[in-house]
């Protein structure tokens, strides 16, 4: 199933009046799903309302960790009413960045999943790049996800940050078998010697090997996103949604 990352729209979401029209526009281009990020302050409290009328659901939500600590109740409310099962902590604090850090949070997540599941909410993380730096033998993401039960935490893989950091997306997509149901998708261009992000189908990713190993380890969303879109970032969502669904046709993962 394909879904979309709404903090690529971010700047479109933060006048309440203009939502309903934005979540249209994405069900046109032929989104059924969002993963919540980016709502502005004024357009929280609407959003649950707006996306039913658009005939969407959220298949999960972004949540930093201090709020999950600190308000966690609230956060199974949102999530609760939006429809979300997945609960996505986008990344960790810089205190965490080592290798004890990560075995920290990797303990910490016991506690947190068993608050969550009584909402019936799956805790998920999320990576960026740092997570591949080495600590002897393994990176900080292996010693995460090994210090963490499956149980506990999920992994939401990005391929673009995956790349990036100079691992292979399809790889660590099939390591990590039954247990990252959401993956992020994003392109790698490369503009003026340096990597971006770009729609996907527009950059060097190998999409085929990609989709092939989603399949394999049984993820369930396709999440579309792009942190800096350089076009409009309707147009970008477009794009990546026609070129996607066209390659995981092939794999018996669109829709």
């Amino acid at each position: 199933m394909i879904a979309v990352q709404l903090y690529t729209i971010r700047t479109m979401l933060q006048d309440p009046s203009r939502l309903g029209g934005i979540l249209g526009r994405l069900r046109e281009i032929g989104y059924r799903s969002v993963e919540v990020a980016g709502l502005g302050p004024k357009t929280v409290g609407r959003f649950g309302e707006e996306l039913k009328r658009a005939g969407m659901i959220a298949c999960a939500a972004h949540a930093q960790l201090d709020r999950l600590v600190n308000d966690l109740d609230s956060v199974a409310a949102e999530c609760s009413e939006w429809g979300c099962q997945y609960v996505v902590i986008p990344t960790l604090p810089e205190e965490y960045r080592s290798e004890q850090g990560f075995r920290r949070f990797g303990a910490q997540t016991a506690e947190l999943a068993s608050r969550l599941r009584p909402s019936g909410l799956q805790l998920v993380y999320h990576n960026h790049s740092h997570e591949l730096e080495r600590f002897g033998q393994q990176t900080g993401l292996e010693i995460l996800f090994a210090s963490a039960s499956p149980d506990a935490l999920q992994a939401e893989l990005d391929t673009y940050w995956l790349q990036y950091g100079g691992a292979n997306p399809a790889a660590w997509i099939r390591r990590y078998k039954q247990r990252a149901p959401l993956v992020h998708l994003k392109d790698m261009a490369i503009d003026r010697g340096q990597p971006v992000d770009s729609e996907i189908g527009e950059g060097n990713l190998d999409w085929p090997e990609i989709l092939s190993a989603c399949h394999y380890a049984g993820t369930k969303w396709l999440v579309v996103e792009q942190d800096q879109p350089r076009r409009d970032p309707m147009e970008s969502v477009a794009i990546s949604y026609a070129n996607l669904a066209k390659l995981a046709a092939r794999f018996g993962l669109e829709g």
